[in-house]
């Protein structure tokens, strides 16, 4: 799910304010809950499945029905570890910072001048639209795993406080 919250420019003199304050995260669907409710179906059906296979002698079906079952339960467990990476937003009149963190806890920052940023997006947004940060010859890819209209509403909001942050600086 998707969380862009944009602050006021209200900061001390120690402290620049934020003019940008973003968390990003994959979006999943399916809540704890569902999946436990989703894999006792699956379970169910492979086990009546497999039961009436042995019974009617295709005994070697069993092993793949429980094969499938286990292939479900992995896709999944795949799915919910990829759900725990996250990328922060966070500008300044300053700097943008952007942080990428992975299901490891491993991060990584970049920073970036607003005053050189530009921000790329297809218009109009399509599925494969990648959402680009470019400054200085380098260029990052961001929420590459929200939907097209998340991607479209962060580069928003990354073009108006980039347009705050550079009226700050006149």
């Amino acid at each position: 799910m998707t969380s862009v919250e944009t602050q006021p420019d209200t900061g001390g003199e120690d402290e620049p304010p934020l003019l940008l304050n973003a968390r990003l995260r994959p979006n999943r669907s399916l809540s704890p809950r569902g999946f436990v409710i989703l894999m006792t179906i699956v379970c169910t059906v492979s086990f009546v499945g497999g039961l009436a296979f042995f019974l009617s002698g295709a005994w070697p079906v069993v092993g793949f029905l429980g094969f499938d079952v286990l292939l479900i339960f992995l896709a999944f467990r795949i799915n919910y570890r990829d759900g725990r990476n996250y990328e922060t937003l966070c500008m300044t009149r300053r700097e943008l910072e952007v942080t990428k963190v992975n299901y490891h806890g491993k991060v990584r920052r970049w920073l970036f001048q607003p005053a050189w940023l530009q921000v790329d997006i297809d218009n109009p947004v399509e599925h494969n639209s990648m959402l680009t940060l470019r400054s200085h010859g380098r260029s990052l890819i961001i929420g590459s795993f929200l939907t097209p209209e998340e991607r479209a509403e962060v580069a928003n909001a990354i073009s108006n406080a980039l347009m705050r942050a550079r009226r700050a600086e006149i």
